[in-house]
This record gives structure tokens, C-alpha cells and sequence, in this order.
């Protein structure tokens, strides 16, 4: 696409040769197709985001784009020739919303569009004979095989049996569909990155450790002067420490992840260059041992060694069990991590700048148990359990955990330590 474009900059303006009626007839041509394709990419984008098939959907937006690109072309030729910019003077949904293409459905809808882009084929060949403009009949050329392959995938939507078309043709993304898939499978609702997970537990440490370091140095301090002091310096302390250990053990994690991951993919590139038939027998047996019957198993490994770096991630992936799009971040890890600790951390600190002695351990406590709660209700966005359940038990844990350390305290501070 980039290349026609380059041909088409490269060809004369030649606007000279044109003028008074003639320039006026082809400008006023050129915007009637800018208009023409303008209508049709809102249309095809309109019923895409409608559409409930993800297949479909790819595929109407594929159409959108092209369209779009045509009526870029048609502008770029207008100013070379001195007309004024077009505007469009449709609807924000195209065709999309009249009464010809809401009336029966989706099927009605894409066989109009299938006539429509008939007419424009026969509309653009007879502008080939009536405009006499180089600039725009080299666009006509480009713009009518593209009509052509839409036409054709069109009726291929209508019959129901949509495969890629020639060379060059429109394929499915099937990443895109995939996830768009999964998008109106789940409703819409995001599924939580890998920080969420880095988050809730930062946090549910960062409370837990330092909730049982400041109900331990409250035990052991407890009836001593200046108590609140010396749990203000633990907790915050303690609260740097967690949330700088966190951090910098995430990032290391997700980095040697991220290293492993790469070396093998290098290894894996290598040993695929060296001996490309037993890297092939090797994916086979890898389906084959999944349940795949051999046959199947070998046609499988054949497609995927079609693209020699796609049959390298596919052995790394069995091997490691991952994939790059799986492999963490590791500044967003650390960031997560390191932050997510630190917020954790400050919960049973607070009510120590507030409050002393016995009034301040048990706002403390209770504002960290409801935490807990908090932290492990949150947890739901991530696992199948439910919220209360997930809750419960982490503030249960926190309640032993707060209890045992208060105790231990006591006992350390009664004992003269």
C-alpha cells in the first residue's frame, strides 16, 4: 500500500492541463468518490462494533480501513490539483443506520453493501474513459481491484464461507478475533494484568508483615514511655525495608524470566538452523503427546515451520511452558510491587500518629483486620472464589498473626529484652 502511494506522489500534478470547466468537473468528481468512500468507512466501522460475529467484525473492519485509505488518496489528488479540502457531509454512522440496511438485519445489510460495491466498480470504470486526468486514473486502477476484492469478500460473508482471497487479500487476524472473542465472552470486562496480581500481594505483605511488627513491638512496649515512638520507628522503618525488598525482588524475577526466556528462544534459534527436520519431529511429538493422533500431529508442524520464527516460539513455549506475551514487566513489577507494599505497610502505622498505648494497638488492629478483609476480597478479581470467603480467610490469618506477635512481644518485653 505504502509503494502505490509512492508511485502516486511521484506522478506529474500536470493541473495545468486541466482548467476552467474541465478542472471543475473532475474536482467535483474526486469529491463525490472522497464523499462515496468517506460514507463507506463509517458504514463498515458502524456495523463492525454492532456486529456480534468476531469474524465478521475482523472483517468489516478490514473493509473500514480500506476505504479510509481510498478516500485519503482522493483528498491527497484534490489538493494536488488546487480544490478545496472535502468535507463530509454524512452521518456519523454511514448507511449503517437507514432504513435499506436495518431492514433485515445483517445479512440485508452486507448484500446492499455487496451491490453497492458493484455500482462503484462500474462508477470508477466509466470515470477511467470521462476524466482524462493522469493523476486520477492511476488511482482509479488501484482503487478498482481493491472494489473488486471487497465485492468478493462480501459474498463470501453472505454465503457464509469466508476464506483469504488472493495474494495480497484481507486474511483474519486471529489474535484480533481471539480477543475479541474473549472480550463478549466475559462481557466486556477486562482481564486483570499480571500487575494486579503483584499488587494485591504487595499489599496483603506489606500489611501482614508490618501489622505483626507493630502488634509485636506494641506487646513489647506496652505501660513504657514513649511507646508510640518506638512503634512509629519500627513500622516505618519496617514499611521501607518491605516495600524496597518487594520491589527489587520483583524486578528481579520478572528480569531473569525475561533472560531465561530470551536465551532459550536464542538456543532454540540456533538448534532450529542447525537441524530443521528434527526441530519440526520434535514439535510433532510435543502435540502428539498432548493427544494429538501423529498425522495430525506432523500437519500442525509442518504449517507452524512455515515461519521459522514462529515454530521457535512454539518449542520455547513447550519447553518453558510461556510465551513472550505472558513473560511480566519488570519495571511494572517493581513499581507494583514496591508501591503496592509501601500503601500496606502504612495501614497499622497510621493510627499511631493519632493515638497512644492500648487505644492506639486496637484502632490499629481493627483497621488492619478490615484491611485484610479488603486485601482478600479484592483477591476475587483474580481467582473464582468468592468475596466474602476470600476475605474471611485473610482476615482470620491476620487476626492469628497479629495475636501470635502481640504475645511473643510480651513476652520479650516482660522478660526484660
Amino acid at each position: 500500500m505504502l509503494d502505490f502511494q509512492s508511485s502516486i506522489q511521484e506522478i506529474p500534478v500536470a493541473s495545468e492541463a486541466l482548467s476552467g470547466v474541465r478542472l471543475k468537473k473532475v474536482l467535483a468528481a474526486l469529491e463525490a468518490n472522497w464523499q462515496a468512500e468517506m460514507t463507506g468507512f463509517h458504514t463498515y466501522t458502524t456495523l463492525a462494533d454492532r456486529d456480534k460475529d468476531p469474524v465478521r467484525a475482523q472483517v468489516l473492519r478490514h473493509l473500514a480501513a480500506a476505504e479510509m485509505e481510498h478516500a485519503a488518496l482522493w483528498q491527497q489528488r484534490i489538493r494536488e490539483l488546487g480544490g478545496p479540502e472535502p468535507v463530509y457531509k454524512g452521518t456519523p454512522g454511514g448507511e449503517a443506520d437507514s432504513l435499506k440496511s436495518t431492514v433485515g438485519g445483517v445479512p440485508m445489510a452486507l448484500r446492499r453493501l455487496e451491490i453497492d460495491e458493484g455500482r462503484d466498480i462500474a462508477k470508477y470504470g466509466a470515470q477511467l474513459q470521462d476524466l482524462g486526468d493522469e493523476g486520477s486514473i492511476e488511482i482509479l486502477h488501484h482503487v478498482i481491484e481493491d472494489e473488486k476484492e471487497h465485492h468478493r469478500e462480501l459474498g463470501a460473508l453472505l454465503r457464509g464461507h469466508y476464506t483469504a482471497g488472493a495474494a495480497g487479500a484481507h486474511k483474519v487476524n486471529p489474535r484480533a478475533v481471539l480477543e475479541e472473542l474473549l472480550a463478549k465472552r466475559d462481557n466486556g470486562r477486562k482481564q486483570p494484568g499480571s500487575w494486579v496480581g503483584d499488587a494485591i500481594y504487595g499489599i496483603n505483605d506489606g500489611l501482614g508483615a508490618i501489622f505483626g511488627i507493630v502488634s509485636g513491638v506494641s506487646g513489647a512496649t506496652v505501660g513504657t514511655a514513649g511507646e508510640s515512638k518506638y512503634v512509629l520507628l519500627a513500622g516505618l522503618s519496617g514499611m521501607i525495608a518491605s516495600a524496597l525488598s518487594m520491589g527489587s525482588g520483583a524486578y528481579l524475577a520478572a528480569k531473569s524470566e525475561r533472560e531465561i526466556y530470551e536465551a532459550e528462544m536464542a538456543r532454540e534459534r540456533e538448534a532450529v538452523r542447525l537441524n530443521p527436520a528434527e526441530a519440526r519431529e520434535l514439535l510433532a511429538l510435543y502435540y502428539q503427546v498432548k493427544g494429538l493422533p501423529e498425522e495430525d500431529a506432523f500437519d500442525v508442524a509442518d504449517h507452524i515451520a512455515a515461519d521459522r520464527e514462529q515454530m521457535v516460539k512454539a518449542l520455547v513455549q513447550e519447553r518453558l511452558g510461556s510465551s513472550e506475551e505472558a513473560l511480566s514487566r519488570p519495571m511494572v513489577s517493581a513499581l507494583s510491587g514496591a508501591l503496592s507494599t509501601a500503601v500496606g505497610a502504612m495501614i497499622p502505622v497510621i493510627p499511631f500518629f493519632f493515638f497512644g498505648g492500648v487505644t492506639a494497638v486496637v484502632v490499629a488492629a481493627i483497621v488492619s483486620l478490615a484491611a485484610h478483609f479488603a486485601v482478600g476480597a479484592a483477591k476475587s478479581l483474580i481467582t473464582v472464589r468468592s468475596w466474602w470467603s476470600s476475605g474471611l480467610e485473610m482476615t482470620i490469618v491476620g487476626a492469628l498473626e497479629g495475636a501470635v506477635t502481640y504475645g511473643i512481644g510480651m513476652l520479650l518485653g516482660t522478660g526484660g529484652l
